[in-house]
């Protein structure tokens, strides 16, 4: 049976010692929220189906990421760990699987060098390799404006959506809807979708991207950028074929606990794991 995933996101800066998560607006206006092995202790054993790990800073530091924090985590949580940031070669996967990741995510180094991602999938198997996908909305007044990009219609009006790198900091030209098809074409076995516009901002998903995306794929989806409350989950299963949630803000400051959160989709017959 098909079962929805719940999935905290430890974002992480690794600019102290050991590291600490950390929250952002819009990828920006950061906001500390705790030690990367306590936070995912605790929503392991809340629950959590999965828990993802994005060190914010190696891709723009050019440094690799954090295994120490992965290994310490490993000791004491029990599901699926995926990591991501600065992972550029297989060699840097290698060493994030050997300290107890599951599933690599990789953005910059994927849209900079798109056969990593069939490299990743040939050598660990396409279910360890998630492509991330970062996309911020540029709005047109009409579909023609557009050129080859894909316009969808959304309530602000008409946008195509495009990716960015190094952790926000830059913008590429390519439309993000178009990379996820690619990607999946490559061999990843799931995208990581993330809208920049509604990160951090606690208003919802982006439901017109998440939509558009998780329908045109077969592979699946994680909405992420926008979790407020667990209404926003109940949309984003609803309205879109997203086969998981994930959410930072609302788990860190336990305004909403995880297992509250699957209490709640489950009672309106959302199909969840169980604790």
């Amino acid at each position: 049976m098909f079962c929805h995933r719940i999935i905290p996101c430890l974002d992480c800066d690794l600019a102290v010692p050991q590291g600490r998560v950390v929250k952002g607006i819009e990828f920006k206006r950061i906001r500390y929220a705790g030690a990367p092995w306590r936070l995912a202790k605790r929503y392991y054993e809340e629950g959590a189906d999965e828990i993802v790990f994005l060190d914010i800073t190696a891709s723009h530091e050019r440094r690799e990421t954090m295994t120490k924090v992965i290994e310490r985590t490993s000791e004491n949580v029990f599901v699926p760990l995926t990591v991501g940031g600065g992972i550029r070669t297989i060699g840097d996967a290698r060493k994030v699987f050997n300290a107890g990741a599951d599933k690599v995510a990789i953005n910059t180094a994927a849209i900079k060098n798109p056969n990593l991602i069939s490299e990743l999938a040939k050598y660990f198997g396409s279910q360890a390799c998630v492509v991330a996908i970062d996309a911020k909305s540029r709005s047109v007044s009409s579909p023609k404006k557009a050129g080859d990009k894909i316009v969808i219609k959304t309530p602000r009006g008409f946008c195509w959506y495009e990716c960015s790198i190094y952790g926000g900091r830059k913008f590429t030209g390519v439309d993000a809807i178009r990379w996820a098809l690619e990607a999946e074409r490559r061999g990843a076995g799931e995208i990581m979708l993330t809208s920049m516009d509604k990160d951090g901002t606690t208003e919802g998903y982006d439901i017109s991207l998440t939509r558009t995306v998780s329908e045109k794929l077969s592979i699946p989806v994680i909405a992420s950028g926008g979790c407020g409350n667990p209404k926003h989950m109940l949309e984003v299963f609803k309205r879109t074929q997203a086969s998981a949630a994930l959410a930072a803000s609302i788990f860190h400051y336990e305004t909403y606990g995880i297992k509250e959160v699957k209490e709640y989709l489950a009672k309106r017959r959302i199909a969840i794991r169980p604790e």
